[in-house]
């Protein structure tokens, strides 16, 4: 599993810092909308501590505790601390995130969005080469799903 990158002062000095769950949810969902994900790819809450240092393309988040989500079949594990580099449509060097889609964790190291013939796609890439793909819908927040739903 990839090391996770220490949040250092030094880092800190050079990003934009946020504490407390609500604002860090907003200013997250903004960074994810932003690099062309949908805002629902990362489902967290509880966040402490976020932060973003633009000019090297570091995030990371600072959760209360572990947790897992499960976006339908897949069950999704947060660290207490995520990291991450990211640049438009790609999330690299990912720290502290699993996914368990059958009957065995995989640690995921990348996530970049894609279009296909079948449409916009998610695409995670784990630690040992294997990537699976699913549509962009599954991780859309439950209001961007009602919003399309109501002028669909």
């Amino acid at each position: 599993m990839p090391k996770t990158q220490a949040i250092t002062e030094e880092l800190k000095s050079m990003a934009e810092v946020y504490d407390g769950d609500q604002v860090c949810r907003e200013k997250f969902s903004l960074l994810l909308a932003e690099l062309g994900f949908p805002d629902g790819l990362l489902a967290v809450q509880d966040i402490q501590e976020c932060g973003y240092a633009e000019e090297i393309g570091f995030v990371w988040l600072k959760l209360k505790k572990k947790m897992e989500h499960k976006i339908e079949n897949i069950l999704v594990s947060y660290d207490n601390v995520v990291t991450a580099y990211v640049e438009p449509n790609k999330i690299k060097n990912l720290t502290g995130v699993k996914v368990k889609p059958s009957f065995f964790w995989l640690s995921l190291t990348e996530i970049y969005a894609d279009d296909n013939a079948q449409g916009s796609v998610i695409t995670f890439k784990s630690i040992i080469g294997l990537s699976m793909s699913f549509p962009w819908s599954m991780f859309q927040a439950e209001f961007e799903k009602e919003e399309l739903m109501e002028y669909q």
